[in-house]
C-alpha cells in the first residue's frame, strides 16, 4: 500500500488536536507525530486517482450553479480522499458553456456552466479531463470550444477534442510529485461528433486493431506521447454500450492490442457500470470505470449508483498497487459506500474481474490489487 496522505493525515491529525499548530506538543501528540512520520515513510510513492463519467450537467448545473452554493460539494464525503491524492483523472461527460445550438436528434443534451464546472473539478483535485465522448459535441462547436478554453484556463489538462483533427487527437500530459504522465484519449460514438477539417470535434475511431485508420491514428498519437517520455503512459477510452455489465471480446483485444502498443494503463468508461480489471503483460485495463456523478435514474439490477474511485500506486514511475475504494452517487453528490453497497460492490468486482483471473485482497472497506 503505497498511497501518498499526507493532507489528509495532516488535517486529522489538527482536528484531534483541536486545530491550531500553536499547541505546545504533548506526548500524545508527539506520537502522533511520530506514527505520522512512520506511515509517511511506508507509503512513499504517488497516487492518481482514476474515475468514470463525471456527468455535470442538467440537475447537476441548476443545483451547483446557483448563488451561494459551494461547487466543492458535488464531491460530497468523498472530497477528502480525492484531496489526498496526487492528482485525478476522469472523464467529462459533458460540455462547459452557456452558448451554442443542439446538436440534431439526440436523445440526452450535457451542458455544464463553467464559471461553477470548472471550481468543482479543480475541488475534486483533476488534473486531467478526457473529452473523447458521445457528449462534447452536445451544443455544438462553439460549446466545445468553450469546454476546451475554460479547462486551460483553470490548469486541468485535457485531451480527445480539439479544433482540429491533429488537435483532438493530441496527447495531454501533466507531472505530479516527479512523476510525467502522457494520456491519450479517443473514442468509438459517435461518428458524427469526429473532429473534422471543417469543424471542431472530438478524437473518434473504431475501436478495432484491424482496421487500418485506427492503426494509423493509434499509433500516431501515442508516438506523439512517448515523445514526451512519459513515466506512465495512459489510453482514457470511451468504448462500448452504455449498460454493459461486462465488455465483449472486441473491446478486450482491443485494450489488450494497446498494451501491446506500449500503453500502461487503459482506463475505460461509458457504460455507466462498473466492469473488471484485468492485468495484461505490462499494461493494466480498467475495462469500465462506472460513473463518478451524474443525475440517472437508477436502474436496480445494474445499481449505477455504485462505482469505485481507481486508485492507481506508482513507484518508480511503475504500476505497484490498484486500490478500488468503493463510493456510492447519491443526491447529485458522491459519497464512500456503506456497508451494504461495499459488501455488493466488492463481491460485484470480483464476479466480473473472475474472467480475467484477477483476485483482491480486502483491506478495510477497499479492494487492493498488488502489481
Amino acid at each position: 500500500m503505497i498511497r501518498s496522505r499526507r493532507r489528509v493525515l495532516a488535517s486529522a491529525a489538527g482536528a484531534a488536536l483541536g486545530v491550531s499548530g500553536c499547541l505546545e506538543p504533548t506526548a500524545e501528540s508527539t506520537a502522533d507525530g511520530d506514527a505520522r512520520d512512520e506511515f509517511e515513510r511506508d507509503h512513499a510513492g504517488t497516487t492518481i486517482g482514476f474515475v468514470g463519467d463525471a456527468m455535470l450537467g442538467r440537475n447537476l448545473d441548476e443545483r451547483y450553479g446557483r448563488r451561494g452554493v459551494d461547487p466543492a460539494a458535488v464531491w460530497g464525503d468523498l472530497r477528502s480522499r480525492l484531496d489526498s491524492l496526487d492528482a485525478v483523472c476522469c472523464n467529462l461527460e459533458c460540455c462547459l458553456s452557456t452558448r451554442g445550438e443542439r446538436f440534431p436528434d439526440r436523445a440526452y443534451y450535457f451542458r455544464a456552466d463553467p464559471a461553477w464546472a470548472v471550481p468543482a473539478l479543480e475541488a475534486g483535485n483533476v488534473r486531467f479531463a478526457a473529452l473523447a465522448n458521445n457528449h462534447m459535441l452536445d451544443y455544438g462547436p462553439t460549446a466545445l470550444v468553450d469546454t476546451l478554453e475554460a479547462l486551460s484556463d483553470g490548469g486541468i489538462g485535457h485531451a480527445g477534442a480539439g479544433k482540429t483533427p491533429a488537435a483532438a487527437y493530441a496527447p495531454a500530459s501533466f507531472s505530479v510529485d516527479g512523476v510525467d504522465v502522457a494520456v491519450v484519449s479517443v473514442a468509438d460514438h459517435y461518428a458524427e461528433y469526429g473532429a473534422t477539417d471543417e469543424r471542431p470535434g472530438t478524437a473518434y475511431l473504431e475501436c478495432d486493431p484491424d482496421d487500418a485508420e485506427t492503426r494509423r491514428l493509434v499509433d500516431d498519437a501515442l508516438d506523439r506521447a512517448r515523445a514526451r517520455d512519459p513515466d506512465l503512459l495512459v489510453a482514457s477510452i470511451h468504448w462500448g454500450p452504455n449498460w454493459v455489465e461486462r465488455p465483449d471480446e472486441t473491446y478486450v483485444e482491443f485494450g489488450r492490442w494497446l498494451v501491446d502498443r506500449g500503453v500502461d494503463l487503459v482506463h475505460g468508461h461509458s457504460a455507466h457500470v462498473v466492469q473488471g480489471v484485468e492485468r495484461y503483460g505490462d499494461g493494466v485495463i480498467l475495462h469500465d470505470t462506472g460513473d463518478i456523478v451524474d443525475d440517472y435514474v437508477v436502474k436496480e439490477d445494474l445499481r449505477n449508483d455504485r462505482s469505485f474511485l481507481f486508485e492507481v500506486g506508482l513507484e518508480g514511475g511503475s504500476i505497484a498497487e490498484l486500490r478500488l475504494v468503493p463510493v456510492v452517487i447519491d443526491d447529485y453528490a458522491v459519497h464512500p459506500a456503506g456497508d451494504d453497497a461495499a459488501t455488493w460492490l466488492h463481491e460485484t468486482m470480483r464476479e466480473r474481474s473472475a474472467p480475467f483471473e484477477t483476485s483482491y485482497e480486502k483491506d478495510g472497506d477497499d479492494l487492493v490489487l498488488s502489481l
